[in-house]
């Protein structure tokens, strides 16, 4: 089987056009994705063929742009088993998603005095529009850490809870640790003291297969350029009931019922979210990805990630100075492994890997707080897609050998 899974790899490798360009091993896949020739074509197919601006033409082409962006929408409610179309709000990408969820129910909900829990461990994005909103209404932050895999434990988390806290906020896989979290189980106890949770999806989406009504999130947001489609697309879901209630987070075209002089009213869900002219090209490569992702299967995709992790991970293991941020485990990784090098800066280690053709991103990964938890100021992250073969880890591995080598320590 692992056999089999290793020859789909590289026939899927074969999809996917920047490959052909030159050979090099991408392995920052928790940055962005490559994209297939099935959402390059369906995009210019789309460009080519069915250009227009939608929702308000009733000309044939606009009417053409209007239902792809309108099927996108339903393809992704069904790739995350939302209850409709209408829970579904495009944006540009999870940060977006994240800011559009503070701005508009934290605003609009969350009074001085409540407070909001999240992970030490999360991305910028699910940190700082919380932090912001916390300093403009005089919310109090809680922030929770995680033990030495890298998971919070339902103790710690319960040890904070309370009945003044109001939102939770928690990335389902830390884009640092590759970690993954009980979301259904923090999403009930959240809702057992009547406060709303909000899941980041950006490193889980893409991984693993994301049901938004299994988990009962309240919000969940995801980026489609991590996902396998292009940049400037990914989607916010939020159950109805809270969507109704929240008030645009963008005025102009479009997200409007009726306006006068003196005030205005606003479109029914989804488009009151959705200001100007939107992203159809974008929204229909995403269509693409997600048909993609689907007939590839995430049986397939979890089985291989987990079987390379384990296999990258043996290797790094038995490099001296090499040092795995977190869990032990290719299990708790999801395909996301960071590491430091005694005596080496991770920009430096980066350049190496580049002068040898293998992709690996190096700093603090837009999780500062996280990174002064562990102690140090950065490190590199190597990070695994469906299209990555053992020829890649290989080709990581023995670069990895040389770096202590390269910068002059003589080993």
């Amino acid at each position: 089987m692992e056999l089999a899974r290793e020859e789909l790899a590289k026939k899927l490798k074969e999809d996917f056009p920047i490959f052909k360009t030159g050979s090099f091993a991408y392995l920052d896949n928790a940055a962005t994705t490559q994209k297939p020739k099935q959402v390059l074509e369906a995009m210019e197919h789309y460009y080519h063929a069915e250009n227009a601006n939608p929702l308000r033409g009733l000309y044939e082409l606009s009417l053409k742009a209007t239902e792809a962006y309108e099927e996108a929408r339903e393809a992704v409610a069904k790739f995350l088993n939302a209850k409709e179309s209408a829970e579904i709000i495009f944006v540009r990408n999870a940060t977006e998603g994240l800011n559009l969820i503070a701005y508009t129910y934290g605003r609009a909900f969350l009074q001085e005095g409540d407070e909001i829990m999240l992970p030490v461990s999360e991305h910028h994005s699910n940190f700082i529009p919380w932090q912001q909103l916390a300093k403009e209404k005089g919310l109090k932050l809680h922030f929770l850490e995680p033990n030495e895999e890298g998971i919070i434990t339902e103790e710690s988390f319960r040890a904070v809870l309370n009945p003044k806290v109001k939102l939770v906020a928690m990335a389902q896989v830390s884009n640092v640790l590759g970690s993954i979290q009980d979301i259904k189980l923090f999403a009930k106890l959240t809702h057992e003291i009547g406060a709303v949770f909000v899941c980041d999806g950006a490193q889980s989406v893409p991984h693993t297969k994301v049901d938004v009504q299994d988990l009962d999130v309240d919000f969940l947001v995801f980026s489609g350029h991590k996902l396998y489609a292009p940049m400037g697309i990914g989607a916010v879901y939020g159950k109805k009931e809270l969507l109704e209630k929240m008030p645009p987070f963008l005025f102009g075209g479009e997200m409007i019922e009726y306006v006068t002089k003196e005030g205005a009213t606003w479109a029914e869900l989804p488009h009151k979210f959705e200001a100007g002219t939107v992203n159809v090209g974008g929204a229909v490569g995403l269509t693409a990805a997600i048909s993609y992702l689907d007939k590839v299967g995430f049986s397939f995709i979890e089985e291989r990630e987990a079987e390379l992790c384990a296999y990258l991970m043996e290797g790094m293991e038995k490099v001296p100075h090499v040092h795995i941020v977190g869990s032990k485990d290719p299990k708790r990784h999801h395909g996301i492994v960071t590491f430091t090098i005694d005596g080496v800066h991770p920009h430096d280690i980066a350049a190496i890997f580049n002068s040898n053709q293998v992709c690996v991103r190096a700093g603090h990964h837009c999780a500062q707080p996280l990174m002064k938890f562990l102690g140090t100021p950065s490190t590199t992250r190597v990070s695994l897609g469906l299209y990555n073969t053992k020829e890649d880890v290989d080709a990581f591995l023995a670069a990895l050998k040389t770096i202590r080598g390269v910068m002059g320590y003589g080993e």
